[in-house]
């Protein structure tokens, strides 16, 4: 019977009809905004690659609060593609990113000085 049980919850959360909770071990991990527009605090980060054809910058950053996303060095796209250029790696900066259209979007960046 418990194998039987098993199975069943399995295949419920794979058909998403279960809370996010018994779903999976990333239930934690929401990737949505949670800070209401204009809250959303800076947070540093160091520029480490910079990905002109894709769009993208690759960043070591802090706690990013909004997207419960804890420090890590990741690749985001970025707002605006003329960004790029004025970034070199291991430049300091802040920045605010978010969840675009389920992509990590960078959308504000304040060079360092």
């Amino acid at each position: 019977m418990r194998t039987l049980f098993s199975a069943g919850l399995f295949a419920l959360a794979t058909l998403g009809a279960l809370p996010a909770q018994a779903a999976g071990d990333h239930a934690g991990h929401n990737m949505a905004s949670h800070a209401p527009a204009g809250k959303v605090a800076l947070v540093d980060g160091t520029v480490k690659k910079i990905d002109q054809a894709g769009g993208k910058v690759t960043l070591a950053h802090g706690p990013l609060t909004n997207l419960d996303m804890p420090a890590m060095t990741m690749a985001f796209k970025v707002k605006e593609a003329g960004w790029l250029a004025q970034l070199k790696p291991g430049q300091k900066i802040r920045f605010m990113a978010d969840n675009v259209d389920g992509a990590m979007m960078v959308t504000h960046i304040d060079a360092m000085k």
